[in-house]
Formats: C-alpha cells, sequence, structure tokens
C-alpha cells in the first residue's frame, strides 16, 4: 500500500473515504453463474419448463423469489412447491460447490483490507449457499459477518439488506463502500446512499467472453 490506496489492485479503493466494504457474492467474489443455471435446471426438470440459460442469465441479481416471480409469469408455475424447488437448487448447488472459482480481483481487496476494515458479504440467495461457496473458494476466513435474503423481507434492488448490513456492523450507509456485478446490486447499493464500485468494469465472467 502507498499513499492510503491500493495501487498494486485493479480495483483501488481510498483508504479514509469508507469505513466498512460490503461485497455481493454471485458474480462478484465467486464466479457461480453456471453453476447456479445447472442447479436450477435440475431442480426443474422433470416437474417444470426449463429456464433457458440466457434468460436466466439476464436476471442473476434478481432474488430467488422475485426470480421465480419472473419465470412463473413467462412459463408457467412449478409443478413443485416453491419450497421444494429452493431445497432442490441449494442441495444441487452445494453438490457443484467445488467447481467454483474465486473472482480473483474482488478476492484481493477483501485480502488488501481484511482486519483493517470491516468486510460483509451481503447475498440475494440463502445464509447456506453463501457459507458453501465462500468455503468452497477459501474465502470465508476473510469475512465479518454475511447478510442473505433470509435476514430481510425485501432483497436487491431495494436497499433492505445493505443497510442490514451497515446497521448490523455500526457503519453509517454513506460510509459503506459496495462492490457489485449487477444492476439489482447496484441499484440495492445506491438506494442504501452507499457508494458503489461495478466489478464489470473491471473483470469479465468466463460465460460472456
Amino acid at each position: 500500500m502507498q499513499d492510503g490506496k491500493a495501487h498494486e489492485l485493479p480495483i483501488v479503493l481510498e483508504a479514509g473515504s469508507f469505513d466498512a466494504i460490503l461485497f455481493d457474492c454471485d458474480g462478484t467474489l465467486v464466479e457461480s453463474a453456471p453453476a447456479w443455471h445447472l442447479a436450477i435446471s435440475n431442480a426443474l426438470h422433470p416437474h417444470s419448463e426449463p429456464m433457458p440459460r440466457d434468460w436466466y442469465f439476464e436476471r442473476l441479481g434478481l432474488s430467488p423469489a422475485d426470480l421465480m416471480d419472473d419465470y412463473e409469469t413467462v412459463f408457467g408455475n412449478l409443478n413443485i412447491t416453491r419450497e421444494e424447488f429452493f431445497h432442490r437448487c441449494t442441495t444441487g448447488y452445494a453438490e457443484a460447490a467445488h467447481a467454483l472459482e474465486e473472482v480473483t480481483i474482488v478476492a484481493d481487496v477483501a485480502r488488501a483490507w481484511h482486519g483493517r476494515v470491516p468486510l460483509v458479504v451481503v447475498s440475494n440467495a440463502q445464509r447456506i449457499a453463501v457459507r458453501g461457496a465462500l468455503t468452497a473458494t477459501g474465502l470465508l476466513p476473510l469475512f465479518d459477518g454475511i447478510v442473505s435474503i433470509e435476514d430481510v423481507k425485501r432483497g436487491k434492488p431495494e436497499p433492505d439488506i445493505y443497510l442490514k448490513a451497515a446497521e448490523q456492523h455500526g457503519v453509517a450507509a454513506a460510509r459503506c463502500v459496495v462492490l457489485e456485478d449487477s444492476h439489482e446490486g447496484l441499484t440495492a447499493a445506491r438506494r442504501a446512499n452507499m457508494q458503489a464500485v461495478d466489478i464489470r468494469e473491471y473483470w469479465t465472467p468466463r460465460w460472456k467472453r
């Protein structure tokens, strides 16, 4: 570190301009979209219409409930309960966790600031899936907490989940910087009056290359 900046990192954060860093998980810390789509596809089969890959990738920032609201509007109702569907998705994702990879330019930000400011993972996914992904990629010890969709009534793009993270760690919303990869997540951060970094300006996932 020199002059209060992490100059060696592609994503440069100004020391003193924030008191906590909040990280999205899927697509930000962990490249997970293909694994989630596979888990969803397996959960739907053979009960319901398949979810097209490109259609899913256009909605990566949605909460599970909002994603399935969109799905049922377009493709028809699930032929299993949502509870069973989400259970199948989480189980399938956990089984694929060994194949997950970190997004290194974002993980390196966490490594650089670990122990200096609170680092919190804030995700529309369920906590068990977030912990599984962070454990599989070896990133879990870097973080001071996880705030997941179970902790709020409304997920991203509403600001609730980011405001909850700030409250839990005693940091003013305006003193939080958020790293995100989706329109929904960036909208949530800005609605929470937080600083927002769009990691897509620095990194392209493999499935888009």
